[in-house]
């Protein structure tokens, strides 16, 4: 797809997406304390959930292009269907709904375009911060806060490797794999961020490496792939490809790891890592 055409629908996702975190925000500030339902994948539900959910599919559906939206909170769409969408909106109205129950604020509003199995743009937006970071496949990434746009990049490792990990998936899998570089002489040090701000972190140089060792959904990584991507980093399955969408009937992706500069270097060091499934 033409990235200056996709560049085009750019500012009215980024306004949607404000718009959504602007709901989530008073949602947030109002109660102290939320209706949670659990859904049958033991994910917790929220009125903001929802109220994001309505906000971003009313204004997807605004812009005219005809093209479908996946969202978490969507009802399902069979495989026989979604299998035959070549361009899709892909939601998610509030990551980190347990971040947001746990008043961490490290929550985000995720919106990409994907075509032909991969993020073409990707918006994050933080509500409690007013910030997004925002891209197109091909046209770079930028932090976009109170009005100002920055163009951001990803740093090249040093030590210690700044890493960021689940606080609660995975964590066993994930220390095994830093014993791992460890024995291979490389210092870590773990830094806290939720949800797909983890991506972002990266993105903007702050960070250097994600390892995701526990399921993750499809709507949970695509736009913040595209910008960590367009600012010049990958992210891989362990099979060594980048992760792709709507391949197969279930929405879960493989296991990954997400890196900023240097992909040589990151092979390197990961060696084996690549090697399970």
């Amino acid at each position: 797809m033409n990235p200056e055409y996709v560049s085009t629908l750019l500012p009215a996702v980024e306004q949607a997406v404000m718009q959504a975190g602007e709901a989530i925000e008073g949602i947030y500030e109002r109660e102290a304390d939320w209706d949670v339902v659990i859904k049958s994948d033991d994910s917790p539900l929220t009125q903001a959930d929802l109220a994001s959910h309505r906000v971003l599919c009313e204004a997807l559906e605004k812009l005219g292009e005809g093209w479908p939206v996946l969202s978490e909170e969507s009802d399902p769409v069979d495989w026989s269907v979604r299998r035959r969408w070549p361009t899709y909106w892909l939601v998610d109205p509030l990551d980190g709904t347990k971040e947001f129950v746990g008043r961490t604020g490290e929550f985000t509003v995720n919106v990409a375009l994907i075509h032909e199995h991969e993020p073409v743009m990707g918006v994050v937006g933080v509500p409690l911060t007013h910030t997004l970071y925002s891209a197109v496949q091909g046209k770079g990434a930028e932090r976009v806060e109170k009005g100002q746009r920055q163009r951001i990049v990803v740093a090249e490792p040093a030590s210690p490797i700044r890493v960021l990990a689940s606080r609660r998936s995975g964590v066993g899998e994930v220390d095994a794999l830093l014993d791992k570089l460890a024995s291979r002489g490389l210092r870590c040090e773990r830094v806290s961020a939720g949800s797909s701000l983890k991506f972002c972190r990266i993105a903007e140089g702050a960070a250097d490496f994600y390892p995701r060792l526990a399921p993750t959904s499809e709507w949970d990584t695509a736009a913040a792939q595209c910008v960590l991507e367009a600012a010049g980093g990958s992210v891989m399955d362990r099979a060594g490809q980048p992760l792709r969408y709507n391949t197969k009937a279930d929405l879960l992706n493989p296991f990954f790891y997400a890196w900023g500069g240097r992909p040589d270097l990151w092979c390197q060091w990961l060696g084996d890592a690549f090697t399970r499934r």
